[in-house]
């Protein structure tokens, strides 16, 4: 296991640690603690052996240099590398509350992520409130926008509601791998192949006024969804171009 040193409020230190599995099996128990540390180890070896080259930084720059907390989104084919770049920022990112939540959560803390548990089926209107409290206690967020279920490259409007409520801008991201394996799963997740490059982008982080109506959250939503397919272009033009 890497321990990473993680600044947090004693109140926001349980976001950071292992939930209890009391309420599973001992046949669950066993699977989750499995699954949990085969995708550590997985994630951990083939990050260690990626090169990554990153645009956009001043884009993530310009929320810490005005005060400001990113929430970050991607979607969630991409966030096998995601989890290994961004690992060891405290970032609290949302999970679903279900078995296969359980070892994401975990394998995500391993990493220096915290968890909240809560989807837009289960648990969503608690989860948000808890990620208000957790951003005002100054730890940044993060989700993959058309998880847990999708509709694949379907952004939800949690993030730009949690951009509202505390001020904090969304920071559409993606780190688009060159040589990967595409799983046939509803989000077709990426598993990089080792020692393979890796495009980091950062796109312009979208700021969501504090009185924005109903209209306003739309489009606010509508700019997330385009930015992030922008993403999806611009990376794929970059794994295009390694070819040539």
């Amino acid at each position: 296991m890497i321990n990473y040193f993680i600044l947090t409020q004693p109140e926001s230190e349980k976001l950071f640690c292992f939930a209890p599995l009391s309420q599973y099996p001992l046949r669950k128990r066993i699977a989750v603690r499995a699954a949990d540390l085969a995708f550590f180890k997985l994630i951990d070896f083939i990050g260690r052996t990626a090169v990554f080259d990153v645009e956009g930084q001043e884009n993530l720059d310009s929320i810490n240099d005005a005060g400001r907390l990113p929430i970050y989104c991607t979607w969630h084919d991409r966030i096998f590398l995601g989890t290994y770049y961004l690992r060891g920022r405290g970032i609290v990112f949302l999970t679903s509350k279900s078995f296969d939540g359980e070892y994401i959560a975990r394998f995500l803390q391993r990493f220096g992520f915290g968890a909240i548990r809560g989807s837009s089926t289960r648990g969503g209107a608690k989860a948000l409130v808890e990620m208000i409290r957790e951003m005002k206690r100054g730890i940044p967020m993060g989700f993959t926008v058309d998880g847990p279920k999708g509709p694949r490259y379907e952004a939800k409007s949690g993030a730009v509601l949690l951009a509202k409520k505390t001020g904090n801008p969304v920071l559409p991201f993606i780190v688009e791998p060159e040589k990967f394996y595409a799983l046939n799963s509803w989000d077709r997740l990426q598993i990089p192949r080792p020692w393979t490059k890796a495009k980091v982008i950062f796109e312009k982080p979208i700021y969501v006024d504090e009185i924005a109506d109903n209209a306003a959250m739309s489009a606010k939503l509508a700019e997330l969804q385009s930015a992030l397919d922008t993403l999806v272009e611009r990376g794929k033009a970059w794994r295009e171009s390694r070819r040539n």
